[in-house]
């Protein structure tokens, strides 16, 4: 990072970057439940994903759309913190929390819960890659925007995501009726 560059974003542009940051919120907070279960460590992630992005603020190019350059940062900080978990043991517990928070509000949907735990420990199993590309396709991203994001081409991205499905699919379905 250049050094005048830095000095110049501590004035006005500090400003802008956390209300870009505040609109995009919800790409922070997605990406820490994708990658963190607990919810003292989706809270720890969100921070970091939050500082990550202002160290890399400089570099940001306003010619780029915000979200894809967000989305960047925040699921390379994911994935670092996904692979450092690996080498801590995994307490799936915790997605008792994630299912609630996704599932109606008022807790009357113990089906979908159950269907949301599930999911989320099937999605557990996946490479931090495809969990990203997942989370991308879930927020109905385009091809395209996929592909700038994790940095891979478009026809590797829609590949994947053909994968994915199917994975999915026989996962909850392995009969195949």
């Amino acid at each position: 990072m250049r050094m005048e560059t830095a000095v110049a974003m501590q004035g006005d542009d500090a400003g802008a970057f956390e209300a870009l940051l505040e609109a995009h919120r919800g790409i922070v907070l997605k990406v820490a439940a994708g990658y963190a279960r607990d919810r003292d460590e989706r809270a720890d992630l969100a921070q970091e994903i939050a500082a990550q992005l202002w160290r890399a603020w400089p570099g940001y190019d306003p010619g780029q759309r915000f979200s894809t350059w967000m989305y960047r940062i925040a699921l390379n900080v994911g994935i670092s913190h996904l692979r450092g978990a690996g080498r801590r043991e995994r307490v799936l517990a915790p997605l008792d929390e994630v299912a609630q928070e996704a599932a109606d509000p008022a807790g009357d949907d113990h089906e979908t819960g159950q269907q949301v735990r599930m999911l989320l420990a099937l999605i557990d199993t996946f490479e931090p890659l495809d969990r990203a590309l997942l989370l991308l396709y879930l927020e109905q991203r385009s091809t395209r925007e996929m592909a700038e994001v994790l940095g891979i081409g478009e026809s590797n991205v829609t590949t994947k995501l053909s994968r994915l499905k199917r994975r999915i699919r026989d996962h909850f379905n392995p009969t195949g009726g």
